[in-house]
């Protein structure tokens, strides 16, 4: 069984968020492609995974405020939007890494 990925720095940028993996992977995810990535009961659809959020409904210049520790598995982000209720979870969000080693490029 593998470990579950833990971050060992994460940064909050003007307009993105910088999360570094290990020496060797650092992420930078843009802050709308994550608030569109969120998954909570009021983005998606419980039950089948049905996107709920409409994509024009986030600005184009959102960004992510306050940033918490859920545990030592996931972060909370407070949106500019006044969106708060998705939880991202390390694995989660090493699943969306648009680096070009995780998008085989």
């Amino acid at each position: 069984m593998t470990e579950p990925p833990v971050p060992e720095r994460i940064h909050r940028g003007d307009r993105e968020i910088v999360i570094t993996w290990d020496a060797t992977h650092v992420s930078t995810y843009p802050a709308r492609m994550l608030r569109l990535a969120c998954h909570c009961a009021t983005c998606r659809d419980e039950f089948t995974g049905r996107e709920l959020l409409e994509p024009g409904s986030v600005p184009e210049d959102i960004r992510a405020g306050e940033l918490s520790l859920v545990g030592n598995y996931a972060i909370k982000i407070r949106w500019s939007d006044g969106h708060d209720t998705g939880i991202y979870t390390y694995e989660y969000l090493l699943s969306l890494c648009p680096c070009e080693r995780c998008r085989g490029g």
